[in-house]
């Protein structure tokens, strides 16, 4: 299967509200309770675009689109303009194929030529396939916030992960 990696288009938001949904109802990859709108997602992405953070897409056969990544402010204080917080996230039924691997990278690569600093991930932490993805690039665990998740009626604990940029 040939993936192709691209800067996202308005007309991905419906196929990204696709994947956020699933992983909303599905997973603690993403702590929302609630599915997203279309308007939502397309608020979403103006947002990210008026900000100047990338929405990265992994795609194949006639364009679908497999996977998604973003990075935006990990807090709004000046003093961590250069750090942000990222997500990954690949179509169910599509992981553990390089996917995530693709769209990390190019996330990697557009940090650093914004010239960030720092890329930090909240990653739950029975989530040891994502911390294992995370580890790979390099990021290191850097501290685990306890109980600061709640979903599907159990009290979530998060590892902070972070990659310094060179």
């Amino acid at each position: 299967m040939e993936i192709h990696i691209r800067t996202a288009r308005i007309e991905d938001t419906e196929a990204i509200l696709e994947i956020v949904n699933d992983a909303i109802l599905n997973t603690t990859a993403i702590y929302d309770y609630d599915v997203r709108t279309l308007n939502e997602q397309l608020d979403w992405f103006r947002e990210k675009g008026q900000q100047n953070f990338p929405v990265i897409v992994a795609t194949h056969e006639n364009d679908k689109v497999l996977g998604f990544g973003t990075y935006g402010s990990f807090r709004l204080k000046a003093g961590y303009k250069f750090t942000v917080e990222h997500s990954v996230y690949v179509r169910e039924g599509f992981s553990g194929k390089g996917i995530g691997k693709l769209i990390l990278s190019e996330l990697i690569e557009v940090a650093k030529k914004q010239k960030l600093h720092t890329i930090i991930g909240l990653i739950d932490t029975d989530n040891a396939g994502s911390i294992a993805f995370h580890e790979k690039f390099g990021f290191e665990k850097a501290g685990v916030l306890k109980e600061a998740g709640y979903k599907f009626e159990k009290w979530l604990d998060v590892q902070l992960m972070q990659l310094l940029l060179k």
